[in-house]
Protein backbone atom coordinates (compact mmCIF):
# COMPACT_ATOMS: atom_id res chain seq x y z
CA UNK A 1 0.00 0.00 0.00
CA UNK A 2 1.05 3.60 -0.60
CA UNK A 3 2.41 5.27 2.51
CA UNK A 4 0.04 8.03 3.75
CA UNK A 5 1.18 11.61 3.23
CA UNK A 6 -0.39 12.53 6.58
CA UNK A 7 -1.17 10.07 9.32
CA UNK A 8 -2.94 11.23 12.49
CA UNK A 9 -2.77 8.62 15.22
CA UNK A 10 -4.73 8.58 18.48
CA UNK A 11 -4.72 12.41 18.68
CA UNK A 12 -6.21 14.13 21.72
CA UNK A 13 -6.36 17.88 22.36
CA UNK A 14 -7.00 19.38 25.79
CA UNK A 15 -7.47 23.01 26.81
CA UNK A 16 -6.49 24.25 30.26
CA UNK A 17 -8.15 27.20 32.00
CA UNK A 18 -7.51 27.86 35.65
CA UNK A 19 -7.24 24.46 37.23
CA UNK A 20 -9.71 22.81 34.88
CA UNK A 21 -9.05 20.79 31.74
CA UNK A 22 -11.50 20.16 28.90
CA UNK A 23 -10.98 17.59 26.16
CA UNK A 24 -11.82 19.06 22.73
CA UNK A 25 -10.53 16.12 20.64
CA UNK A 26 -10.55 12.56 21.93
CA UNK A 27 -8.26 9.94 20.32
CA UNK A 28 -8.85 10.80 16.66
CA UNK A 29 -7.13 8.81 13.91
CA UNK A 30 -7.17 9.14 10.12
CA UNK A 31 -4.85 8.94 7.09
CA UNK A 32 -4.61 11.08 3.96
CA UNK A 33 -2.97 9.50 0.94
CA UNK A 34 -1.00 11.46 -1.69
CA UNK A 35 -3.40 13.12 -4.10
CA UNK A 36 -6.45 12.38 -1.95
CA UNK A 37 -9.22 14.70 -0.71
CA UNK A 38 -10.39 13.78 2.78
CA UNK A 39 -13.34 15.68 4.27
CA UNK A 40 -13.77 16.23 8.00
CA UNK A 41 -17.46 16.90 8.60
CA UNK A 42 -19.40 17.87 11.72
CA UNK A 43 -21.25 20.62 13.51
CA UNK A 44 -19.67 23.70 15.05
CA UNK A 45 -17.74 22.75 18.18
CA UNK A 46 -17.23 19.15 17.07
CA UNK A 47 -13.44 19.52 17.03
CA UNK A 48 -12.83 19.75 13.26
CA UNK A 49 -10.84 22.99 13.25
CA UNK A 50 -8.96 22.08 16.44
CA UNK A 51 -7.85 18.83 14.81
CA UNK A 52 -6.74 20.65 11.65
CA UNK A 53 -4.89 23.36 13.57
CA UNK A 54 -3.00 20.67 15.49
CA UNK A 55 -1.35 19.50 12.27
CA UNK A 56 0.73 22.69 12.10
CA UNK A 57 0.72 23.31 15.85
CA UNK A 58 -1.29 26.51 15.51
CA UNK A 59 -3.22 26.09 18.75
CA UNK A 60 -2.68 28.53 21.65
CA UNK A 61 0.08 26.66 23.44
CA UNK A 62 0.67 26.10 26.37
CA UNK A 63 -3.04 26.48 27.24
CA UNK A 64 -3.59 23.71 24.67
CA UNK A 65 -1.88 20.35 24.96
CA UNK A 66 -1.89 16.89 23.42
CA UNK A 67 -2.43 14.20 26.08
CA UNK A 68 -1.98 11.53 23.41
CA UNK A 69 -1.22 11.01 19.76
CA UNK A 70 1.16 11.73 16.92
CA UNK A 71 0.87 13.54 13.58
CA UNK A 72 3.13 12.01 10.95
CA UNK A 73 3.82 14.03 7.78
CA UNK A 74 5.94 12.05 5.32
CA UNK A 75 6.90 9.86 8.27
CA UNK A 76 8.02 12.69 10.61
CA UNK A 77 6.06 13.50 13.78
CA UNK A 78 5.14 17.19 13.58
CA UNK A 79 4.08 17.30 17.23
CA UNK A 80 7.68 16.60 18.25
CA UNK A 81 9.32 18.74 15.54
CA UNK A 82 11.22 21.86 16.69
CA UNK A 83 9.82 25.28 15.76
CA UNK A 84 12.47 25.88 13.09
CA UNK A 85 11.52 22.66 11.30
CA UNK A 86 7.83 23.56 11.49
CA UNK A 87 8.50 26.95 9.88
CA UNK A 88 9.97 25.16 6.86
CA UNK A 89 6.78 23.10 6.57
CA UNK A 90 4.23 25.85 7.18
CA UNK A 91 3.28 27.74 4.05
CA UNK A 92 5.47 25.54 1.89
CA UNK A 93 4.70 21.81 2.21
CA UNK A 94 1.48 22.37 4.16
CA UNK A 95 -0.70 25.46 3.84
CA UNK A 96 -4.00 26.37 5.44
CA UNK A 97 -7.02 28.42 4.43
CA UNK A 98 -8.79 29.76 7.50
CA UNK A 99 -12.52 30.24 7.94
CA UNK A 100 -12.40 33.98 8.65
CA UNK A 101 -10.10 35.81 6.21
CA UNK A 102 -10.44 39.24 7.85
CA UNK A 103 -8.60 37.95 10.93
CA UNK A 104 -5.88 36.34 8.79
CA UNK A 105 -5.06 39.21 6.43
CA UNK A 106 -2.91 42.13 7.57
CA UNK A 107 -5.07 45.28 7.51
CA UNK A 108 -2.00 47.49 6.94
CA UNK A 109 -0.66 45.72 3.83
CA UNK A 110 -2.02 45.72 0.30
CA UNK A 111 -3.15 42.54 -1.40
CA UNK A 112 -0.04 42.56 -3.61
CA UNK A 113 2.26 42.86 -0.59
CA UNK A 114 0.61 39.98 1.23
CA UNK A 115 0.63 37.52 -1.66
CA UNK A 116 4.14 38.58 -2.75
CA UNK A 117 5.44 38.00 0.77
CA UNK A 118 4.64 34.29 0.46
CA UNK A 119 6.51 34.05 -2.84
CA UNK A 120 9.53 35.98 -1.56
CA UNK A 121 9.79 34.01 1.67
CA UNK A 122 9.57 30.51 0.19
CA UNK A 123 10.66 30.92 -3.45
CA UNK A 124 12.78 34.11 -3.40
CA UNK A 125 10.59 35.53 -6.18
CA UNK A 126 10.50 39.33 -6.20
CA UNK A 127 9.85 42.33 -8.47
CA UNK A 128 8.12 41.95 -11.81
CA UNK A 129 8.15 38.14 -11.61
CA UNK A 130 6.32 38.27 -8.28
CA UNK A 131 3.71 40.69 -9.63
CA UNK A 132 3.09 38.46 -12.65
CA UNK A 133 2.61 35.45 -10.38
CA UNK A 134 0.30 37.40 -8.04
CA UNK A 135 -1.88 38.48 -10.97
CA UNK A 136 -2.02 34.88 -12.18
CA UNK A 137 -3.10 33.65 -8.74
CA UNK A 138 -5.78 36.32 -8.38
CA UNK A 139 -7.10 35.42 -11.81
CA UNK A 140 -7.21 31.74 -10.88
CA UNK A 141 -9.35 32.35 -7.81
CA UNK A 142 -11.85 34.46 -9.73
CA UNK A 143 -11.11 38.03 -8.69
CA UNK A 144 -12.29 40.45 -11.35
CA UNK A 145 -9.84 42.99 -12.74
CA UNK A 146 -6.95 41.88 -10.50
CA UNK A 147 -4.72 44.73 -11.69
CA UNK A 148 -7.04 47.15 -9.91
CA UNK A 149 -6.98 45.04 -6.72
CA UNK A 150 -3.22 44.89 -6.26
CA UNK A 151 -3.11 48.14 -4.25
CA UNK A 152 -6.35 47.45 -2.37
CA UNK A 153 -6.41 46.76 1.38
CA UNK A 154 -8.46 43.93 2.93
CA UNK A 155 -11.19 46.25 4.21
CA UNK A 156 -11.79 47.44 0.64
CA UNK A 157 -12.79 43.95 -0.50
CA UNK A 158 -16.00 42.03 0.12
CA UNK A 159 -16.00 38.97 2.37
CA UNK A 160 -15.88 36.62 -0.60
CA UNK A 161 -13.06 38.52 -2.26
CA UNK A 162 -10.99 38.40 0.96
CA UNK A 163 -11.47 34.64 1.13
CA UNK A 164 -10.29 34.29 -2.46
CA UNK A 165 -7.13 36.24 -1.61
CA UNK A 166 -6.50 33.78 1.22
CA UNK A 167 -6.90 30.89 -1.22
CA UNK A 168 -4.44 32.53 -3.62
CA UNK A 169 -1.89 32.87 -0.80
CA UNK A 170 -2.35 29.24 0.21
CA UNK A 171 -1.86 27.93 -3.31
CA UNK A 172 1.11 30.17 -4.16
CA UNK A 173 3.76 27.56 -3.31
CA UNK A 174 1.89 24.54 -4.67
CA UNK A 175 1.83 22.69 -1.35
CA UNK A 176 1.74 18.92 -0.89
CA UNK A 177 -1.11 19.24 1.60
CA UNK A 178 -3.74 21.96 1.71
CA UNK A 179 -5.84 22.25 4.85
CA UNK A 180 -9.05 24.04 3.85
CA UNK A 181 -11.13 25.12 6.87
CA UNK A 182 -14.54 26.12 5.46
CA UNK A 183 -12.90 27.73 2.39
CA UNK A 184 -16.19 28.42 0.58
CA UNK A 185 -18.18 29.70 3.56
CA UNK A 186 -18.03 33.36 2.49
CA UNK A 187 -18.35 32.74 -1.25
CA UNK A 188 -21.43 33.06 -3.42
CA UNK A 189 -22.62 29.94 -5.18
CA UNK A 190 -21.16 30.60 -8.62
CA UNK A 191 -17.71 31.45 -7.26
CA UNK A 192 -17.98 28.49 -4.90
CA UNK A 193 -18.34 26.24 -7.93
CA UNK A 194 -15.34 27.92 -9.57
CA UNK A 195 -13.17 27.58 -6.46
CA UNK A 196 -14.02 23.91 -6.01
CA UNK A 197 -13.26 23.29 -9.67
CA UNK A 198 -9.96 25.17 -9.29
CA UNK A 199 -8.94 23.25 -6.18
CA UNK A 200 -9.84 19.94 -7.80
CA UNK A 201 -7.85 20.77 -10.93
CA UNK A 202 -4.78 21.84 -8.95
CA UNK A 203 -5.08 18.81 -6.72
CA UNK A 204 -5.00 16.50 -9.74
CA UNK A 205 -2.36 18.49 -11.64
CA UNK A 206 0.14 18.66 -8.78
CA UNK A 207 -0.82 15.52 -6.89
CA UNK A 208 -1.79 17.70 -3.93
CA UNK A 209 -3.70 16.26 -0.99
CA UNK A 210 -6.48 18.20 0.71
CA UNK A 211 -7.91 18.02 4.21
CA UNK A 212 -11.30 19.65 3.62
CA UNK A 213 -13.23 20.87 6.66
CA UNK A 214 -16.84 21.83 6.08
CA UNK A 215 -20.40 21.66 7.31
CA UNK A 216 -21.81 21.68 3.75
CA UNK A 217 -22.55 18.08 2.88
CA UNK A 218 -23.40 18.99 -0.71
CA UNK A 219 -19.79 20.08 -1.25
CA UNK A 220 -18.46 16.90 0.36
CA UNK A 221 -20.52 14.70 -1.94
CA UNK A 222 -19.05 16.40 -5.01
CA UNK A 223 -15.52 17.21 -3.90
CA UNK A 224 -14.13 14.57 -1.50
CA UNK A 225 -12.85 11.02 -1.94
CA UNK A 226 -13.30 9.96 1.68
CA UNK A 227 -15.09 11.46 4.66
CA UNK A 228 -14.80 11.32 8.45
CA UNK A 229 -17.79 12.46 10.52
CA UNK A 230 -16.99 14.14 13.85
CA UNK A 231 -19.11 15.00 16.87
CA UNK A 232 -18.11 15.93 20.41
CA UNK A 233 -14.42 15.54 19.59
CA UNK A 234 -14.65 12.01 18.20
CA UNK A 235 -14.87 10.45 14.76
CA UNK A 236 -18.08 8.41 14.73
CA UNK A 237 -18.07 7.28 11.11
CA UNK A 238 -15.61 7.06 8.24
CA UNK A 239 -15.53 5.69 4.72
CA UNK A 240 -15.74 6.63 1.08
CA UNK A 241 -18.18 9.37 0.14
CA UNK A 242 -20.47 6.80 -1.48
CA UNK A 243 -20.46 4.56 1.60
CA UNK A 244 -21.19 7.36 4.07
CA UNK A 245 -23.84 9.14 1.98
CA UNK A 246 -25.63 6.09 0.61
CA UNK A 247 -25.32 3.73 3.59
CA UNK A 248 -24.76 5.81 6.76
CA UNK A 249 -24.29 3.63 9.83
CA UNK A 250 -24.25 6.09 12.73
CA UNK A 251 -27.36 7.94 13.93
CA UNK A 252 -25.48 11.26 13.98
CA UNK A 253 -24.48 10.87 10.32
CA UNK A 254 -28.10 10.20 9.38
CA UNK A 255 -29.10 13.29 11.39
CA UNK A 256 -26.60 15.46 9.45
CA UNK A 257 -27.75 14.13 6.09
CA UNK A 258 -31.39 14.92 6.95
CA UNK A 259 -30.63 18.46 8.16
CA UNK A 260 -31.27 21.44 5.88
CA UNK A 261 -33.41 24.58 6.09
CA UNK A 262 -37.02 23.55 5.46
CA UNK A 263 -40.46 25.02 5.41
CA UNK A 264 -41.97 28.00 3.66
CA UNK A 265 -41.83 31.68 4.57
CA UNK A 266 -45.03 33.19 5.98
CA UNK A 267 -47.32 34.61 3.35
CA UNK A 268 -46.71 38.28 2.62
CA UNK A 269 -49.60 40.58 3.50
CA UNK A 270 -49.65 43.75 1.35
CA UNK A 271 -51.99 45.40 3.88
CA UNK A 272 -49.36 45.36 6.65
CA UNK A 273 -47.68 48.66 7.54
CA UNK A 274 -44.43 49.56 5.78
CA UNK A 275 -41.44 49.46 8.17
CA UNK A 276 -38.59 50.32 5.79
CA UNK A 277 -38.75 51.80 2.32
CA UNK A 278 -36.06 52.90 -0.11
CA UNK A 279 -36.66 54.79 -3.33
CA UNK A 280 -34.00 55.28 -6.01
CA UNK A 281 -31.25 54.42 -3.51
CA UNK A 282 -27.78 55.14 -4.86
CA UNK A 283 -24.34 54.58 -3.35
CA UNK A 284 -21.57 55.78 -5.65
CA UNK A 285 -17.94 55.66 -4.54
CA UNK A 286 -15.68 58.21 -6.27
CA UNK A 287 -12.59 57.12 -8.18
CA UNK A 288 -9.85 59.71 -7.86
CA UNK A 289 -6.74 60.08 -9.99
CA UNK A 290 -3.96 62.50 -10.78
CA UNK A 291 -1.85 64.79 -8.63
CA UNK A 292 -4.89 66.77 -7.44
CA UNK A 293 -6.88 63.58 -6.77
CA UNK A 294 -9.80 64.69 -8.88
CA UNK A 295 -12.86 62.49 -9.32
CA UNK A 296 -12.63 60.81 -12.72
CA UNK A 297 -15.34 58.18 -12.35
CA UNK A 298 -17.55 56.37 -9.83
CA UNK A 299 -18.01 52.80 -8.64
CA UNK A 300 -21.78 52.46 -8.73
CA UNK A 301 -22.14 49.96 -5.88
CA UNK A 302 -25.89 50.58 -5.65
CA UNK A 303 -27.47 52.27 -8.65
CA UNK A 304 -31.08 53.38 -8.22
CA UNK A 305 -32.77 50.55 -6.32
CA UNK A 306 -36.28 50.51 -4.83
CA UNK A 307 -37.14 48.25 -1.90
CA UNK A 308 -40.10 47.98 0.47
CA UNK A 309 -40.26 45.93 3.68
CA UNK A 310 -43.50 45.47 5.59
CA UNK A 311 -44.02 44.25 9.14
CA UNK A 312 -43.66 40.48 9.33
CA UNK A 313 -42.05 40.30 5.87
CA UNK A 314 -38.61 39.13 4.71
CA UNK A 315 -36.98 40.53 1.59
CA UNK A 316 -34.07 38.42 0.37
CA UNK A 317 -31.18 40.12 -1.45
CA UNK A 318 -29.11 37.65 -3.46
CA UNK A 319 -26.18 37.98 -5.83
CA UNK A 320 -22.48 37.37 -6.13
CA UNK A 321 -19.78 38.95 -3.98
CA UNK A 322 -19.38 42.59 -4.95
CA UNK A 323 -22.89 42.87 -6.40
CA UNK A 324 -23.87 45.56 -3.88
CA UNK A 325 -26.04 43.47 -1.54
CA UNK A 326 -24.38 44.53 1.69
CA UNK A 327 -23.92 48.12 0.50
CA UNK A 328 -27.67 48.37 -0.07
CA UNK A 329 -28.34 47.04 3.42
CA UNK A 330 -25.88 49.44 5.02
CA UNK A 331 -27.49 52.34 3.17
CA UNK A 332 -30.98 51.41 4.37
CA UNK A 333 -29.66 51.09 7.93
CA UNK A 334 -28.04 54.52 7.59
CA UNK A 335 -24.56 53.16 8.28
CA UNK A 336 -23.15 54.67 5.07
CA UNK A 337 -24.10 57.76 3.07
CA UNK A 338 -26.45 57.38 0.14
CA UNK A 339 -28.73 59.30 -2.18
CA UNK A 340 -32.44 58.71 -2.59
CA UNK A 341 -35.31 58.53 -0.14
CA UNK A 342 -35.14 56.18 2.87
CA UNK A 343 -38.15 55.95 5.16
CA UNK A 344 -38.26 54.08 8.48
CA UNK A 345 -41.64 53.67 10.24
CA UNK A 346 -43.00 56.64 8.34
CA UNK A 347 -40.09 59.01 8.99
CA UNK A 348 -37.72 60.15 6.24
CA UNK A 349 -34.31 59.26 7.74
CA UNK A 350 -32.25 59.76 4.59
CA UNK A 351 -30.78 63.01 5.87
CA UNK A 352 -30.57 62.11 9.57
CA UNK A 353 -27.26 62.76 11.31
CA UNK A 354 -25.54 60.20 13.54
CA UNK A 355 -27.01 61.92 16.60
CA UNK A 356 -30.50 61.94 15.13
CA UNK A 357 -30.26 58.24 14.27
CA UNK A 358 -29.13 57.16 17.74
CA UNK A 359 -32.63 57.01 19.35
CA UNK A 360 -33.73 54.70 16.50
CA UNK A 361 -30.85 52.24 16.72
CA UNK A 362 -32.57 49.88 19.16
CA UNK A 363 -35.36 49.39 16.61
CA UNK A 364 -32.99 49.06 13.66
CA UNK A 365 -30.40 46.32 14.14
CA UNK A 366 -27.73 44.58 12.05
CA UNK A 367 -26.18 41.12 12.15
CA UNK A 368 -22.89 41.32 10.25
CA UNK A 369 -21.30 38.67 8.07
CA UNK A 370 -18.08 38.32 10.07
CA UNK A 371 -18.95 37.73 13.75
CA UNK A 372 -15.34 37.65 14.88
CA UNK A 373 -14.74 41.13 13.51
CA UNK A 374 -17.92 42.56 15.05
CA UNK A 375 -17.56 41.07 18.55
CA UNK A 376 -15.15 42.79 20.92
CA UNK A 377 -12.42 40.32 21.98
CA UNK A 378 -12.06 42.14 25.31
CA UNK A 379 -15.65 41.78 26.41
CA UNK A 380 -17.41 38.69 27.70
CA UNK A 381 -20.35 37.37 25.71
CA UNK A 382 -22.72 38.54 28.42
CA UNK A 383 -21.34 42.08 28.28
CA UNK A 384 -21.47 42.10 24.47
CA UNK A 385 -25.15 41.17 24.40
CA UNK A 386 -26.01 43.46 27.33
CA UNK A 387 -24.26 46.49 25.83
CA UNK A 388 -27.25 47.49 23.73
CA UNK A 389 -29.56 47.18 26.74
CA UNK A 390 -27.23 49.41 28.77
CA UNK A 391 -27.28 52.10 26.07
CA UNK A 392 -30.95 52.02 25.08
CA UNK A 393 -32.58 50.94 28.34
CA UNK A 394 -30.46 52.60 31.04
CA UNK A 395 -33.14 52.18 33.72
CA UNK A 396 -33.05 48.39 33.47
CA UNK A 397 -31.50 46.75 36.53
CA UNK A 398 -28.42 44.56 36.30
CA UNK A 399 -30.49 41.54 37.30
CA UNK A 400 -33.02 42.16 34.55
CA UNK A 401 -30.27 42.69 31.98
CA UNK A 402 -28.67 39.41 32.96
CA UNK A 403 -32.03 37.68 32.65
CA UNK A 404 -32.52 39.13 29.16
CA UNK A 405 -29.02 38.06 28.13
CA UNK A 406 -29.66 34.51 29.35
CA UNK A 407 -32.98 34.40 27.48
CA UNK A 408 -31.35 35.64 24.29
CA UNK A 409 -28.60 33.01 24.46
CA UNK A 410 -31.18 30.28 24.98
CA UNK A 411 -33.14 31.57 21.97
CA UNK A 412 -30.13 31.05 19.68
CA UNK A 413 -29.30 27.64 21.12
CA UNK A 414 -26.40 28.49 23.45
CA UNK A 415 -26.00 27.66 27.12
CA UNK A 416 -26.56 30.81 29.25
CA UNK A 417 -23.69 29.66 31.47
CA UNK A 418 -21.30 30.51 28.60
CA UNK A 419 -22.05 34.24 28.96
CA UNK A 420 -18.91 34.65 31.09
CA UNK A 421 -16.67 33.40 28.28
CA UNK A 422 -15.02 35.44 25.49
CA UNK A 423 -15.56 35.27 21.70
CA UNK A 424 -12.27 33.48 20.96
CA UNK A 425 -13.45 30.56 23.12
CA UNK A 426 -16.29 29.78 20.69
CA UNK A 427 -16.36 28.20 17.27
CA UNK A 428 -17.21 30.25 14.17
CA UNK A 429 -20.82 29.08 14.16
CA UNK A 430 -21.26 29.78 17.85
CA UNK A 431 -19.90 33.31 17.39
CA UNK A 432 -22.49 33.95 14.68
CA UNK A 433 -25.25 32.87 17.04
CA UNK A 434 -23.90 35.31 19.64
CA UNK A 435 -24.10 38.11 17.05
CA UNK A 436 -27.73 37.20 16.35
CA UNK A 437 -28.51 37.19 20.08
CA UNK A 438 -26.97 40.66 20.46
CA UNK A 439 -29.30 42.04 17.79
CA UNK A 440 -32.44 40.22 18.93
CA UNK A 441 -32.16 41.11 22.62
CA UNK A 442 -33.37 44.66 21.83
CA UNK A 443 -36.53 43.40 20.08
CA UNK A 444 -36.04 45.59 16.98
CA UNK A 445 -38.58 46.40 14.24
CA UNK A 446 -36.13 46.05 11.34
CA UNK A 447 -33.13 43.69 11.16
CA UNK A 448 -30.54 43.61 8.40
CA UNK A 449 -29.17 40.05 8.33
CA UNK A 450 -25.92 40.02 6.34
CA UNK A 451 -25.06 36.36 5.63
CA UNK A 452 -26.23 35.31 9.14
CA UNK A 453 -25.99 31.58 8.38
CA UNK A 454 -22.81 31.56 6.29
CA UNK A 455 -20.64 30.30 9.17
CA UNK A 456 -23.17 27.80 10.54
CA UNK A 457 -23.34 24.07 10.02
CA UNK A 458 -26.41 22.57 8.35
CA UNK A 459 -28.29 21.58 11.50
CA UNK A 460 -27.76 24.99 13.11
CA UNK A 461 -28.77 26.71 9.85
CA UNK A 462 -32.13 24.99 10.06
CA UNK A 463 -32.45 25.94 13.73
CA UNK A 464 -31.59 29.59 13.01
CA UNK A 465 -34.10 29.77 10.15
CA UNK A 466 -36.78 28.39 12.48
CA UNK A 467 -35.66 30.83 15.18
CA UNK A 468 -35.83 33.81 12.83
CA UNK A 469 -39.31 32.76 11.71
CA UNK A 470 -40.49 32.44 15.32
CA UNK A 471 -39.04 35.82 16.32
CA UNK A 472 -40.52 37.43 13.24
CA UNK A 473 -43.97 36.06 14.00
CA UNK A 474 -43.77 36.95 17.69
CA UNK A 475 -42.45 40.51 17.28
CA UNK A 476 -43.74 41.36 13.78
CA UNK A 477 -40.19 41.93 12.55
CA UNK A 478 -39.15 43.07 9.08
CA UNK A 479 -36.01 41.32 7.80
CA UNK A 480 -33.63 42.34 5.04
CA UNK A 481 -31.95 38.98 4.46
CA UNK A 482 -28.68 39.18 2.49
CA UNK A 483 -27.23 35.86 1.44
CA UNK A 484 -25.58 33.83 -1.29
CA UNK A 485 -27.14 30.64 0.14
CA UNK A 486 -30.26 30.38 -1.98
CA UNK A 487 -31.55 27.37 -0.07
CA UNK A 488 -31.79 29.47 3.07
CA UNK A 489 -33.30 32.40 1.16
CA UNK A 490 -35.94 30.09 -0.30
CA UNK A 491 -36.92 28.93 3.19
CA UNK A 492 -37.13 32.41 4.71
CA UNK A 493 -37.82 35.17 2.15
CA UNK A 494 -41.23 36.29 0.86
CA UNK A 495 -39.78 38.57 -1.81
CA UNK A 496 -36.42 38.23 -3.58
CA UNK A 497 -34.25 40.85 -5.28
CA UNK A 498 -31.43 39.54 -7.49
CA UNK A 499 -28.54 42.01 -7.78
CA UNK A 500 -25.49 42.22 -10.01
CA UNK A 501 -23.01 45.10 -10.30
CA UNK A 502 -25.24 47.42 -8.28
CA UNK A 503 -28.40 46.88 -10.33
CA UNK A 504 -31.50 44.72 -10.02
CA UNK A 505 -31.45 41.82 -12.48
CA UNK A 506 -34.78 40.41 -11.38
CA UNK A 507 -37.20 40.66 -8.47
CA UNK A 508 -40.50 39.24 -7.41
CA UNK A 509 -42.23 36.84 -5.01
CA UNK A 510 -39.95 34.09 -3.78
CA UNK A 511 -41.90 31.28 -5.43
CA UNK A 512 -41.81 33.03 -8.80
CA UNK A 513 -38.04 33.59 -8.63
CA UNK A 514 -37.23 30.01 -7.64
CA UNK A 515 -39.75 28.22 -9.84
CA UNK A 516 -39.88 30.41 -12.96
CA UNK A 517 -36.85 32.72 -13.14
CA UNK A 518 -36.92 35.05 -16.15
CA UNK A 519 -33.34 36.33 -16.19
CA UNK A 520 -30.36 34.25 -17.40
CA UNK A 521 -28.24 35.44 -14.47
CA UNK A 522 -30.90 34.29 -11.99
CA UNK A 523 -31.06 30.90 -13.68
CA UNK A 524 -27.27 30.58 -13.42
CA UNK A 525 -27.35 31.37 -9.69
CA UNK A 526 -30.06 28.77 -9.12
CA UNK A 527 -28.14 26.20 -11.18
CA UNK A 528 -25.05 26.73 -9.05
CA UNK A 529 -27.00 26.62 -5.78
CA UNK A 530 -28.91 23.43 -6.46
CA UNK A 531 -26.48 21.68 -8.80
CA UNK A 532 -22.84 22.64 -8.42
CA UNK A 533 -21.96 20.63 -11.52
CA UNK A 534 -23.76 23.09 -13.77
CA UNK A 535 -21.24 24.28 -16.34
CA UNK A 536 -23.19 27.47 -17.01
CA UNK A 537 -22.94 28.53 -13.37
CA UNK A 538 -19.35 27.48 -12.86
CA UNK A 539 -18.17 29.59 -15.79
CA UNK A 540 -20.56 32.52 -15.45
CA UNK A 541 -17.80 35.02 -14.70
CA UNK A 542 -15.14 33.68 -17.02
Amino acid sequence: MTQPLLSVRDLSVAFHQGGAQSLAVNRVSFDIAPGEVMALVGESGSGKSVTASSVLKLLPYPSASHPSGEILFEGRDLLKAPEQALRAVRGNDITMIFQEPMTSLNPLHTIEQQVSEILELHQAVTGAAARTRVLDLLNQVGIREPEKRLKAYPHELSGGQRQRVMIAMALANRPKLLIADEPTTALDVTVQAQILELLKRLQVEYGMSILFITHDLGIVRRFADRVCVMTKGEIVERGTVEEVFERPQHAYTRHLLASEPRGEPPLADPSRPVVMEGRDVKVWFPIKAGFLRRVVDHVKAVDGIDVTLRAGETVGIVGESGSGKTTLGLALARLISSKGRISFIGSDIGAYSFKEMRPLRDKLQVVFQDPYGSLSPRMSVGDIIAEGLTVHQPNMTATERDRQVSWSLEEVGLDPATRWRYPHEFSGGQRQRIAIARAMVLKPRFVMLDEPTSALDMTVQAQVVDLLRDLQKKHDLAYLFISHDLKVVKALANHVIVMRAGKVMEEGPSRQIFEAPQNAYTRALLAAAFNLKAVEAAHLQQ
